[in-house]
């Protein structure tokens, strides 16, 4: 009998994730037997969890929050979309027994705005508010599909100022502060903070979504979390949080596993009819 492979979400704290529940539904869609489980992991344990659980015949790691920077300089070899964004959330144990790093979010992100809601990319004044590790990771997969400016906005101007330089020549990115995007409309704002889940919100200007524009929040929550209240209250003609790219992102860890595409409307409709009962 074959051994079960195995595979992890590591996290701190990693109790609330979706991951395990995802990842076991693509199995059972796509026919493949597989362990997948969650693993409460501090960043000062980071590098022994790894190496233990590949050591014990582990196939590939999920890493999330506060983990994508140490699991990017942990990988042996790097996607272009990882090298660029110095985050990884995919581990993937490869023939020779090197160890893969990819960051799947902004694949992910993008799937589901285009293909799940219908938002157009390209052409489009995008905004991103924050310049942390979540930013990163979707910066070069939004480029490749043509927006006619990508801004970044933070609270400390200059460290949007230099994410956006690291993809300079990959399109039309520029980084700013909050307190420049007054004056400035865009027609898709996209909230790659975490403060929207304590209910807090950067200081932004009235008038900062253009008419029929969209929000978007990389944060989830059983309950619709401050930036979704943001853009409904600003009339946005959709404002939506990240359980979608959630989904997205893990189909795409999962393929990049087991080289199957499990179908993920099927899941997110399973994901959001829970949490709305």
């Amino acid at each position: 009998m074959m051994p079960t492979d195995r595979y992890a979400v590591f996290g701190h704290p990693i109790k609330h994730s979706k991951s395990p529940r995802i990842h076991r539904l693509f199995a059972a869609q796509t026919g493949q037997t597989l362990e997948y489980i969650a693993e409460e992991v501090p960043a000062e344990q980071f590098q022994a969890a790894v190496e233990a659980f590949f050591a014990a015949g582990g196939k590939g790691l999920n890493c999330t929050v506060p983990l994508k920077e140490l699991a990017w300089s942990y990988a042996d070899h790097k996607t272009e979309r990882a090298q660029l964004s110095k985050a990884v959330n995919t581990l993937a144990l490869q023939p020779d027994g090197a160890i893969l790093g990819d960051n799947t979010d902004g694949i992910g992100l993008v799937t589901d705005l285009t293909t799940n809601h219908g938002i157009a990319l390209s052409g489009a004044r995008i905004l991103i508010l924050g310049a942390g590790g979540a930013s990163r990771g979707i910066i070069l997969p939004i480029l490749e599909k043509s927006p006619k400016t990508l801004v970044i906005a933070n609270r400390t101007k200059d460290k949007a100022v230099k994410l956006a330089a690291e993809f300079h020549g990959k399109g039309p990115v520029t980084g700013c502060g909050f307190d420049d995007l007054a004056n400035r409309q865009f027609d898709l704002i996209l909230n790659a903070t975490s403060a929207s889940l304590s209910g807090q919100l950067p200081p932004l200007p009235t008038g900062l979504l253009a008419a029929g524009g969209m929000c978007y929040d990389l944060a989830y929550g059983n309950e619709p979390t401050a930036f979704v209240r943001w853009g409904q209250d600003n009339h946005a003609a959709k404002s939506l949080d990240g359980l979608g790219m959630l989904v997205e992102q893990a189909a795409e860890a999962f393929f990049i596993w087991r080289g199957v595409r499990p179908k993920t409307r099927p899941v997110i409709e399973l994901l959001n009819s829970e949490r709305q009962a």
